[in-house]
């Protein structure tokens, strides 16, 4: 993701990601996320509403970010957790896509 042309430059220009202390973050989301132990403590939508006001995410950048994300998982892992990561990161790709339309208008 930190490398693709359409959304990289948002991680590490815009963003800028420190992947050490990201990765973590992310660890205990995804955790939260498919199996339900409650590690992580954060807030996602607040935080792509505030990247938002700093560079417009569009749909483009969600379709590109759901590709590589879909991509990742079926590399890497197979089974019922994996199409729960997938199908949880488009619940989550939607709403905030609709929260930050919302936002705009």
């Amino acid at each position: 993701m930190l490398i693709d042309e359409t959304i990289g430059f948002i991680f590490t220009d815009i963003a800028k990601i420190n992947m050490k202390k990201h990765m973590p973050v992310m660890y205990d989301f995804w955790e939260t996320t498919l199996l339900q132990n409650n590690p992580y403590k954060g807030n996602p939508l607040a935080v792509h509403l505030k990247l938002n006001s700093k560079q417009a995410l569009y749909k483009s950048h969600f379709d590109k970010w759901l590709y590589l994300f879909n991509d990742t998982i079926d590399l890497l892992y197979s089974g019922s957790n994996a199409e729960l990561a997938k199908s949880r990161a488009l619940s989550m790709a939607t709403v905030m896509q609709i929260k930050i339309m919302n936002e705009k208008s």
